[in-house]
């Protein structure tokens, strides 16, 4: 696969992660390092949907630790059951939040973020990560997101 993403500028959200999708795919599929592979990740969906921060955090030990990323600095590590990425961990289900300052005990890694939406990956029925995306807007994600975002999880997981 080059280099480029085709994003079409005027196509729906759906739309657009029917473009990207398959092309995310076609890159991790032959790649086997994982690092390379969640980079590229969160680059194509912070270039698709311009999303504030998209990254990946790995369980490690006891804890979620910050992997690739796209956006500004982030949290390090982050404990299970805390915050939208530690529910996620140990809930083993996506976490759509409309509202952050709504979300019980949220970890606050940038003030800017308002909505947020956490996808856990599992190998053996187990989390090993979570794709963390925050959005800078209020109410930013919804179904369309929760079901693209988890087929390309689905995909990843398919990887290794």
């Amino acid at each position: 696969m080059s280099e480029n993403l085709y994003i079409p500028s005027q196509a729906t959200k759906s739309e657009k992660y029917e473009a990207i999708l398959p092309q995310i795919e076609s890159l991790i599929l032959d790649e086997e390092d994982l690092y390379a592979n969640l980079a590229n990740i969160s680059a194509a969906l912070k270039e698709a949907f311009g999303f504030f921060w998209v990254g990946f955090y790995l369980v490690k030990g006891e804890q979620l630790v910050l992997g690739p990323f796209q956006g500004p600095i982030a949290c390090t590590r982050i404990n299970p059951g805390k915050g939208v990425c530690g529910t996620a961990w140990v809930e083993k289900k996506t976490q759509l939040v409309p509202d952050v300052e709504q979300f019980p005990g949220h970890i606050a890694c940038s003030a800017a973020s308002k909505s947020e939406i956490v996808v856990p990956v599992l190998k053996n029925n187990e989390v090993v990560m979570v794709l963390d995306v925050d959005s800078d807007e209020l109410d930013d994600f919804d179904t369309v997101d929760q079901v693209n975002l988890e087929r390309l999880m689905q995909i990843l997981e398919s990887t290794f």
